[in-house]
């Protein structure tokens, strides 16, 4: 249910997109069988990228997505992770695993998140989400959106706006992506925008696998410009016994799980719809 791929929707005018993987055959196909300005597709969690949105825009069918349902539980996911990530919690649980007690090795890549700067990508329901959730950690606050918030909401976060990530990343310890994948965000963070971050900064990614360039990651982390890389998302899903994320040095990688808690199904259950269309995505037109 995670990010909308591979899950069953309700139904809205008799079509339903859920269960449709990343191809545009499915979107292409449902809009030539409705009448113009008729058409519901509907696909569970967040993100549409799997559905031809060029497609769906020329014959005037609407994409929904139930999105509400999983927002909260992708953000604090994402908390989870820069926390994980950020106290070295994965490399110091395995030494109790294997029985040890080396508390030089467990602290020696361990932080505090006080006084860090996060920076989230994007700002919508999830973005803003994260940004609240971490708010009491005392952060300092950062984000980019093509939409920038009230100005009021700036104030209660002392949230600092970026006109763009290429603006932000350099003032930023930890990067948190939460946008759609669309064109504009496809390839995004690769080997030169990884190389005007911090050094040693820390990438969180439970929005999509190919907003960030898998080998320019992997070089990233052996190098040590990044010291940390997390998220539930991968490319191809499921992923490969061999895919590189599995085994890369400082990782917190887990399967496409952040938006599927029980609490997260519950709501989808109970069918909470929210429609993004062009406010969020950009097309290939």
């Amino acid at each position: 249910m995670g990010g909308g791929e591979g899950d069953r929707g309700p139904r809205l005018s008799g079509l339903t997109a859920g269960g449709c993987h990343a191809t545009g055959t499915f979107a292409w196909t449902a809009c030539r069988s409705q009448e113009e300005g008729r058409g519901t597709t509907t696909t569970a969690g967040i993100g549409s990228d799997h559905v031809d949105l060029d497609a769906a825009i020329e014959h005037g069918v609407t994409v929904a997505e139930v999105t509400y349902c999983n927002s909260i539980s992708v953000a604090e996911h994402v908390v989870m992770s820069i926390l994980n990530l950020v106290r070295n919690f994965v490399p110091a649980h395995q030494i109790v695993l294997d029985g040890g007690w080396n508390i030089a090795d467990a602290v020696a890549r361990s932080h505090d998140v006080e006084g860090m700067h996060v920076g989230t990508v994007a700002a919508g329901r999830i973005g803003l989400a994260v940004l609240k959730r971490l708010a009491p950690f005392d952060m300092r606050l950062h984000y980019t959106d093509r939409h920038r918030l009230p100005e009021s909401v700036e104030r209660e976060l002392n949230l600092t706006f970026h006109e763009s990530t290429a603006d932000m990343v350099p003032h930023c310890d930890v990067m948190t992506i939460n946008a759609p994948l669309h064109p504009e965000t496809e390839g995004l963070f690769g080997d030169d925008l990884i190389a005007t971050m911090k050094p040693g900064a820390y990438l969180i990614n439970t929005a999509r696998a190919r907003i960030a360039d898998r080998d320019a990651v992997v070089r990233a982390l052996e190098s040590g410009r990044l010291v940390g890389y997390a998220g539930d998302v991968w490319s191809p899903q499921p992923a490969p016994s061999d895919h590189p994320w599995g085994t890369m040095p400082h990782q917190g990688m887990t399967p496409h799980i952040s938006g599927s808690s029980l609490s997260a199904q519950a709501r989808y259950t109970a069918g909470k719809l929210a429609g993004t269309g062009a406010h969020s995505y950009s097309t290939n037109s």
